[in-house]
């Protein structure tokens, strides 16, 4: 499906993969709606791709923003497609260190931003794009972010791995679901990209973790997750599949 001149909504589109996903899809000639904290650059990474995109402070967890944020990409043209890049991380052990049980109200949160607010960005979305007239067979495309760490979670990320995983079954379930409204659902896993997420750690971290990929034998780059997005918009055949962009690679348990 070819988006010139439709509208998007990219969440957590003010940096990292979803940045470089909102320039993609604005170089394509979609009208771009960045949904993003309210603390986040997104105003100014707004102005700074141009092209009519747009900035909404929106919580995915929050039905009225991201509501809101709806309704400013159908405010510019119909909408068509939905990127869900917004998550969180954070570390959670089953047992401590200290002998005490894991966090429940952190393990809650991380659930809540990645599974639950992926949900809400799916199901929000899905029903605007399912009033479209449809155009080459597809009335929109959703496309989710999941992790490897939903397939080789390491210690430390039970909650953001069971996040992950959750995404990854809901893309099926949701991609059979959407099927009599023309509407199309992926997921990308991506393996160990170079987004501000890393950047706490050092050049030699940094140099390690991409030599851990066989390869090519660096980190991933936003343009290339940017890149997966768009191919999965334009191949109509691409449904309900979970697609890790990883270049090889499977993560150890630390």
């Amino acid at each position: 499906m070819d988006i010139k001149g439709f509208s998007a909504v990219v969440t957590g589109g003010a940096s990292g993969l979803g940045r470089a996903t909102v320039e993609r899809l604005v170089s394509q000639g979609a009208h771009v709606v960045i949904a993003d904290l309210e603390s986040s650059a997104g105003e100014a990474v707004a102005k700074e791709i141009g092209g009519g995109t747009l900035f909404l402070p929106a919580n995915v967890t929050d039905p009225v923003q991201m509501a809101a944020a709806f309704d400013a990409a159908e405010s510019l043209a119909p909408l068509r497609a939905v990127v869900n890049c917004a998550g969180r991380g954070g570390t959670v052990r089953v047992v401590e260190r200290s002998g005490e049980p894991g966090s429940l109200d952190l393990f809650e949160q991380i659930v809540r931003v990645n599974l639950i607010g992926t949900f809400n960005v799916l199901s929000q979305g899905a029903a605007r794009m399912a009033k479209n007239d449809p155009i080459d067979g597809d009335r929109g495309v959703v496309v989710l972010t999941s992790s490897v760490a939903a397939f080789e979670g390491q210690i430390g990320q039970i909650p953001y791995a069971s996040a992950k995983a959750g995404i990854v079954g809901m893309t099926l379930v949701a991609a059979r679901d959407l099927a009599r409204h023309c509407i199309r659902v992926c997921t990308i896993a991506p393996g160990t990209f170079d987004t501000p997420i890393l950047s706490r750690f050092g050049p030699e971290v940094l140099d390690a973790l991409g030599k851990a990929v066989p390869h090519p034998a660096r980190l991933g780059r936003p343009s290339e997750f940017a890149m997966m997005v768009g191919h999965i918009i334009e191949n109509p055949m691409l449904n309900g599949e979970t697609i890790r962009l990883d270049g090889a690679i499977r993560m150890p348990p630390r």
